[in-house]
């Protein structure tokens, strides 16, 4: 049977809305999806809908569509999508009022049955990450266009891979196959080189977008359209594996895939193989995220230039500290940023950053006391004194946290282009989450001469967030580094070469068919990316500043 080539035109709520038009005219393409959902997506689309009832879905979408559904119906290609965030419904609708004004006739159909935000009340949106039955079910009726709610990730391959092969819900292994290249569709250009350790490795300054030619057995190649920017290599395809996934098993309401038995292969030019990908039963419960405020949060940023960095720091602190001891804050954090450097020729060269930033359920408590007391510095302080932005009254914000839920407690429905109303029933067979034992370790390399080195000389990484935890994946590219990264970068190495880790639980799982080690840190971002608990909340650079770190490093591999 011909290969199902399922192609992404964006991986984010905001990516390149030229994206859609540049995948229906880059070359042939049967299905394309589009990923507009993460946990903080959610939260801002339910902040949306607290200011208009109307809102809830991605804007982008209908604006996107509106040039480009007549293309899409003229080449015969559907369209599968996520946007519908809260309200897959109401999207659906302006789809259709959208093709009724350009007289283009298509089928639209949504996917309902996420939206548990009744059952969990002081949420501002609680949503269960449904399967890709669902959209399975919308395509064989017939539909051009297919809206979902909250759905995983690989949802949107899995839902047209299904529909297409005739998938049972027990052809584990073939689902397991799509869920994998779903994961590697999902991010968009992150699969071609976008956000890559090696990016100078080849021209990302415009990636294309990814699509996989996904077979009958669940196998997959990777690839782009020819002539688009980026690449693909089994490197970017590891990377992408690696991003926001734990231990060996990955696991979705469609099945469990076991990341421990993907191999990749290059074939040809911007074309890596996945295969080998076995499946298990999915988990018995279903994934619910949660999202809620978490109360008000106000930030300072004072800038500090030249000579006595430290005692300029001190004296704001000594300053600031009778307005925070008057009503005090949940949470109080300040932190130093040496951004600046001796005999600098720029002013900025010559400037720290002293960044304070306070939590608290009340605003008042936040808000313009804090404000007022920092501004009133102005001309009372440390020499050169002056801030970023001046202080606000407080924002809210927001935490996620993720709860499981019996299937049953998900009325999960396909709604079709004509109003029917389809059913999808729960998976009948589940099976436990268990880890899977730490395969043996390699043979370690021989002994040699070392030198100190940046990590990232050596291997390549990829970091990110699953709400307050962090995972950093680690791959190397050689069969030698491997054996060296396998034996060197322990759990207690990464502790010590990330502080931040150093009291929070630290777990590795090895991928030796990947030649990677994946890391889970549990606590680093703190409720979630909207809490906004550090630097960087989505810990997006994590992997790059553990590849920065130096280490003694065998000479062979340098």
């Amino acid at each position: 049977m011909k290969p199902l080539r399922i192609g992404n035109f964006s991986g984010f709520y905001g990516d390149r809305s030229a994206a859609l038009r540049e995948m229906l005219t880059g070359g042939e393409v049967d299905v394309l999806t589009g990923d507009y959902l993460a946990e903080l997506t959610m939260l801002i689309l339910a902040r949306d809908r607290l200011k208009d009832p109307s809102a809830g879905y991605a804007r982008t979408f209908p604006r996107q569509l509106e040039d480009c559904l007549g293309l899409a119906r003229e080449r015969g290609v559907r369209i599968v999508t996520n946007a519908g965030g809260l309200d897959p419904a109401g999207l659906a609708g302006e789809i259709r009022r959208l093709a009724d004004r350009l007289g283009i006739p298509v089928r639209v159909a949504h996917v309902e049955g996420d939206d548990l935000t009744a059952a969990h009340p002081g949420t501002l949106a609680a949503h269960a990450y449904l399967g890709g039955f669902g959209i399975t079910e919308c395509l064989r009726a017939g539909a051009d266009v297919v809206v979902t709610g909250r759905v995983t990730d690989a949802a949107l391959v899995t839902g047209p891979a299904a529909a297409h092969f005739g998938w049972r819900p027990d052809d584990h292994d073939a689902f397991a196959g799509a869920v994998v290249a779903g994961h590697v569709l999902e991010c968009g250009t992150q699969a071609t080189g976008g956000n890559y350790a090696f990016f100078t490795e080849g021209d990302v300054r415009r990636p294309g977008f990814p699509l996989a030619e996904i077979h009958a057995d669940g196998s997959s190649v990777i690839t782009k359209h020819p002539g688009t920017g980026g690449f693909v290599d089994v490197g970017t395809i590891t990377a992408q594996l690696l991003y926001e996934t734990g231990g060996a098993r990955y696991a979705g309401p469609d099945v469990t895939a076991r990341l421990d038995t993907v191999r990749l292969g290059p074939e040809g030019p911007d074309r890596v193989r996945i295969e080998g990908v076995r499946g298990e039963a999915p988990p018995p419960t279903l994934k619910v995220g949660l999202n809620r405020l978490g109360g008000f949060r106000n930030e300072v940023v004072f800038v500090l230039t030249g000579l006595g960095i430290e005692a300029k720091a001190a004296l704001v602190r000594e300053q600031l500290a009778d307005a925070l001891a008057k009503s005090p804050p949940r949470e109080v954090r300040w932190e130093l940023v040496r951004t600046d450097r001796a005999d600098a020729d720029t002013e900025e060269t010559a400037s720290a950053l002293l960044r304070l930033v306070v939590r608290d359920p009340d605003q008042r408590v936040v808000g313009r006391a804090l404000s007022g007391a920092a501004v009133e510095l102005a001309l009372a302080s440390y020499p050169g004194f002056h801030v970023l932005a001046p202080p606000g009254k407080g924002a809210p914000y927001g935490v996620f946290e993720e709860v499981y839920v019996p299937y049953v407690g998900a009325v999960h429905v396909a709604v079709l282009h004509d109003g029917r109303r389809i059913p999808v029933p729960p998976p009948q067979e589940t099976g436990p989450l268990a880890a899977v034992p730490d395969p043996p370790l390699p043979e370690p390399l021989p002994p040699g001469p070392t030198r100190r080195a940046p990590l990232g000389l050596v291997v390549g990484a990829r970091s990110g967030d699953k709400g307050g935890n962090a995972n950093v994946g680690v791959w190397a590219r050689s069969e030698d580094a491997w054996r060296w990264l396998a034996h060197t970068l322990t759990a207690d190495a990464f502790r010590r070469l990330i502080p931040e880790s150093r009291d929070l639980p630290v777990t590795r799982h090895l991928l030796p068919n990947l030649r990677a080690v994946n890391f889970v840190v549990e606590g680093i971002l703190g409720a979630g990316v909207a809490a906004q608990a550090r630097f960087d909340p989505q810990a997006k650079a994590l992997g790059e500043w553990l590849r920065s770190r130096h280490l003694d490093i065998p000479e062979a591999l340098l």
